[in-house]
């Protein structure tokens, strides 16, 4: 009976990726795995007449080290780089002298630079009676490897790294970051859609019901998502609208992201000035204000968030004002071209050096967010003039970057073919891949 369960998922699946054109090798090597795996569970839940298994000895075996060295006759010390700590007073701190963290400094050449050393990186320490080896993690992916006797040496220790092909589709309840997290999405991948529809899509004004779907390639190692490589096709769909996002490089160094009339994603403006924020007060005529408790005209987005929190030029353009304007507070504001121009009030500080007439690029931050001047409390207060009159800036229109090549536009089309292709068979993987782990 269970066998028959088994085989009948494995025909089921197997169709399925007949269907989708799915690699069959690699579908009948996990089918044949697990029915192997039923046949041999069925097999010794019923079989009685099995007393012993020999097991053949290995008198030798190879064994790799991944790090250059055996830990396995080795005492383990674990910890972080502190607040202060060089890389020789840490050598030092673990058992060398100074001459010999000196030395060993000396010895690690182009290999690692001992002044990159980061504070609450992992390291650990590994003794023989005395301080053999120190493997410093410089990343989720490597680590640097320290022989910290003489002859000293010093390696770098590249981790194994799968890369995976993952699709995701979100409603959002509550929040986007709360409910991709949920469906087992990694963060980064939410980091890696935040920028590509920066230009497109409001994240302060994400409701209830919006969905994403999203196509797109993880790295992994050790189990941990460590990098979103590539987002290759998302669909955002907001109120009755959609908005899809194809990536094609047409290899001229500019954008890579379009939407699907190959139309790139990248604009002159960034969506908002701030990243993870709230509206809390939005352009009017006749808003009354919350010191004076008079009506007068807000023209421009209040965005509350806390002291501190980064505030971006939403475009190139070049500096023309940074000072304290009373009720304005501490203000920086830019000329981005002949018909836009923006300004950042209330701000606790600028960003070190800013000054008028310098240059600023997309993205660039400006200030912090503070509460100075007529404020009730930290936020920015974010203006935009398009010839020198006020607009709302959530509702002003930004013409693409720049636009697709004509002669590659057949190419474009049949990447959203292929990319649509892939979310069927990545979809087929991942449903039967949860259906055997319920077996």
């Amino acid at each position: 009976m269970v066998f028959n369960r088994h085989f009948k998922l494995c025909k089921y699946v197997y169709l399925c990726a007949m269907k989708f054109r799915i690699n069959h090798y690699a579908i009948l090597s996990i089918l044949l795995s697990a029915a192997v795996s039923a046949a041999f569970s069925s097999c010794a839940r019923n079989s009685s007449e099995i007393d012993a298994v020999n097991i053949e000895q290995v008198d030798t075996l190879e064994v790799a080290f991944p790090l250059g060295f055996c830990t396995d006759s080795l005492d383990l010390r674990e910890g972080k780089v502190k607040n202060g700590q060089y890389f020789t007073t840490l050598m030092t701190g673990l058992g060398m002298t100074q001459q010999q963290a000196y030395d060993l400094s000396l010895a690690c050449g182009d290999v690692f630079d001992v002044r990159s050393l980061r504070v609450g990186q992992d390291y650990r320490a590994y003794y023989s009676g005395t301080l053999e080896y120190v493997v410093y993690d410089r990343d989720k992916a490597s680590c640097v490897v320290f022989d910290c006797t003489e002859p000293y040496g010093v390696w770098v220790y590249d981790k194994p790294v799968e890369i995976q092909e993952k699709y995701a589709d979100v409603t959002i309840n509550s929040s986007l970051w709360n409910d991709m997290r949920k469906e087992g999405v990694s963060p980064l991948v939410i980091v890696g859609l935040s920028d590509i529809y920066a230009w497109t899509i409001d994240f302060f004004g994400l409701q209830k019901g919006d969905r994403f779907r999203v196509l797109y390639e993880q790295k992994v190692c050790d189990g941990e998502v460590i990098a979103i490589d590539t987002v290759r096709y998302a669909v955002f769909s907001h109120d009755g609208k959609e908005f899809p996002m194809v990536m094609y490089n047409q290899h001229d160094g500019g954008n890579i992201w379009w939407n699907e009339k190959g139309e790139s994603m990248r604009k002159a403006f960034l969506k908002a000035p701030l990243n993870f924020t709230r509206i809390s007060s939005g352009f009017s005529y006749a808003r009354k204000h919350p010191v004076t408790r008079k009506v007068q005209p807000h023209t421009g987005v209040d965005y509350a968030a806390p002291k501190g929190t980064p505030v971006m030029t939403i475009g190139d353009g070049v500096v023309t004002s940074v000072k304290y304007e009373g009720a304005g507070g501490n203000v920086v504001r830019i000329k981005h071209n002949s018909v836009y121009s923006t300004a950042y009030l209330h701000l606790s500080k600028y960003a070190k050096g800013l000054k008028a007439g310098q240059r600023v690029k997309q993205g660039e931050v400006i200030g912090y967010v503070g509460s100075t001047g007529r404020s009730t409390g930290p936020h920015l207060d974010f203006r935009v003039w398009k010839n020198g009159t006020a607009i709302n800036p959530l509702t002003m229109d930004s013409p693409p970057a720049e636009p697709l090549e004509e002669e590659n536009k057949a190419a474009f089309q049949a990447a959203i073919t292929e990319y649509q292709s892939m979310i069927e068979k990545v979809s087929v993987i991942e449903d039967a891949q949860e259906l055997f782990e319920l077996l």
